[in-house]
């Protein structure tokens, strides 16, 4: 398979990169700080912060971590935050302080939220005051001794700061009342640190830089073991692949979907920001009308996002009145991008909808589709640089070109392994180096990837293999379709069927309308049996479908 990328970075690819560039992320943050310090590093609700600001508020913090509260480098820190200028500044003030970020979803329950900090040895957390009732239910069961609370409005302008948090807290009343005895501000943090007694650690390249928890839609949450290797060398695989496609200091780029997840830490926080780009950050995207209101002021050159965040946009009645003449590339990821998102979100803006593909476990990039890329091609793209892709069976043997088989990747951006999880991390490493990553594919002769399903999503209809992917796509293409998912369900003759499940986007849709349209596209065993109309379907905090909550719960038989 070797001629394959030699094919193509002879076509200007990029081929390897050198990972041994940097030693560390804030090896990175110091050249960035200084390279763009005056230039603009983040945007919130009004308020923008310079690089040269986020550098001095980030030194504080990382100051208040090592000589306020004692923390040693290697020490982890949970961070639970939505998109506010508050998390750039606490991740980037934890990072340089040679101590662990462990992300933490501010929509977490309870349980979810004792579940990680206890998993991690979390020992300080800054968490948003609209989750703090939750660590106040749990903090006793988990090994947190230090807690800074932040409100949403912390670090805008004033008078919007007071506004913002006073809403919210008591007309809103959005902050539940919690109790937090010893807890400090944020804001009272930030302006008694000294950044000046900041002492620099050693880092080191294999040093932890995150504990990147899978999200438990596979199983158990796992920590993924993130090296300041892993991140520095994704974030240079991500910089190679768009370097000729952006300005140097110039992009503007649109980040809804949370910093705390891989995809958009790696991809806009850290690669964005290692070429001087501000990031504009959307706390709330699923409010569509006032995302697309926001849009309305920036002439954006960048967007990142999933499927089901492209198509809202695409069915926001103002979207297509935004100006997209600076809008230079569209980035998505997180799930597979369906062609008529695809073609309609060329259509609208005039710019294609690149389709990238990782998970947690690589950092996030392993493959991606060229920057020339001037239509959607149904593939993943290519194997990033210094990235080896091969698709093998369940035996893991490599299988031929065009076979179907579970794709494996190995690379500099593979994870160290799942924390405190040896048996779980030899089932997914090979013997030869690769991870193996559950989803199944298929590579062609130009070594162009295509991502046919989740292993455990894989339907058995009869004997045939069925993929829920393949089902969405076609059901996605009927104009009065907002969103699908497909899922198995046991089935006396067939062993299982395929159901779908729908949201209408006009209310006459039928369930005949749509069974005849899937007639017209999919052979016989793999057009659905069951539908569903729903007006809602369940999501991850990435706005990604989450299948198995569809699924029917089996209760066993009491014995």
């Amino acid at each position: 398979m070797e001629k394959i990328w030699v094919k193509n970075y002879e076509k200007g690819v990029p081929a390897e990169i050198n990972p041994l560039e940097y030693n560390s992320i804030p090896h990175i943050l110091e050249e960035v700080f200084k390279r763009f310090s005056e230039k603009p590093a983040f945007h919130n609700m009004g308020t923008t912060l310079t690089y040269d600001q986020l550098r001095v508020a980030s030194l504080k913090f990382a100051s208040y971590l090592q000589n306020e509260l004692g923390l040693k480098k290697g020490s982890r820190v949970a961070l639970m935050m939505p998109n506010i200028l508050q998390y750039p500044v606490c991740l980037f003030g934890v990072l340089q302080a040679g101590m662990v970020a462990v992300n933490v979803n501010p929509l977490y329950t309870a349980r979810e939220l004792e579940y990680q900090l206890k998993d991690s040895g979390a020992e300080a957390i800054v968490i948003f005051a609209n989750s703090a009732h939750l660590l106040d239910e749990v903090q006793s069961k988990t090994p947190i001794k230090h807690v800074v609370v932040t409100e949403i409005g912390d670090l805008l302008n004033f008078p919007k700061n007071f506004i913002v948090n006073f809403v919210l807290k008591y007309v809103k009343k959005m902050v539940p009342t919690y109790s937090l005895p010893g807890s400090v501000p944020l804001t009272k943090v930030l302006a008694t640190a000294d950044y000046t007694k900041f002492v620099k650690p050693n880092i080191d390249r294999m040093d932890l830089a995150f504990l990147q928890y899978t999200g438990g839609t596979t199983g158990v949450s796992k920590g993924a073991e993130l090296t300041h290797h892993n991140i520095v060398s994704n974030l240079l695989q991500a910089r190679a692949w768009i370097i000729n496609k952006i300005k140097v200091g110039e992009e503007i780029v649109i980040t809804p979907l949370p910093l705390y997840h891989i995809f958009s830490l790696t991809a806009n926080c850290l690669a964005f920001s290692s070429v001087g780009a501000l990031n504009i950050l959307i706390t709330n995207p699923r409010d569509i009308k006032g995302f697309v209101k926001e849009l309305h002021k920036w002439k954006f050159t960048a967007i990142t996002g999933v499927n089901t965040l492209f198509n809202g946009l695409l069915n926001n009645p103002e979207f297509s009145s935004l100006d997209f003449s600076h809008l230079n590339l569209t980035l998505g990821g997180g799930m597979a991008v369906q062609k008529a998102v695809a073609e309609r979100w060329k259509q609208v803006t005039g710019v294609p909808l690149i389709e990238a593909y990782g998970l947690t476990e690589t950092s996030p990039a392993a493959c991606m589709n060229p920057m020339t890329l001037s239509a959607f091609n149904g593939m993943v793209g290519l194997p990033i640089s210094s990235t080896v892709i091969s698709i093998k069976d369940d035996d893991g043997k490599d299988l031929n070109i065009g076979e179907v088989g579970e794709i494996c990747i190995k690379g500099p951006q593979v994870m160290r392994g799942y924390y405190n999880r040896p048996d779980e991390t030899a089932k997914v490493m090979t013997l030869d180096g690769f991870f193996r990553t559950g989803d199944i594919g298929v590579m062609d002769h130009d070594g162009y990837v295509k991502i046919v399903d989740r292993k455990k999503d894989m339907i058995i209809v009869s004997g045939f293999n069925v993929y829920p992917n393949e089902i969405e796509d076609v059901i996605a293409t009927h104009p009065k379709v907002f969103e699908s998912a497909a899922i198995g369900v046991n089935d006396e003759k067939s062993g299982e069927a395929v159901k779908v499940f729908v949201v209408k986007k006009d209310e006459t849709l039928s369930e005949d309308e749509l069974r005849e349209h899937c007639k017209k596209f999919l052979t016989g065993y793999k057009i659905p049996k069951f539908y569903e109309f729903r007006k809602e379907l369940p999501k991850s905090n990435v706005g990604k479908i989450l299948r198995k909550e569809l699924r029917p719960i089996v209760v066993k038989p009491i014995d």
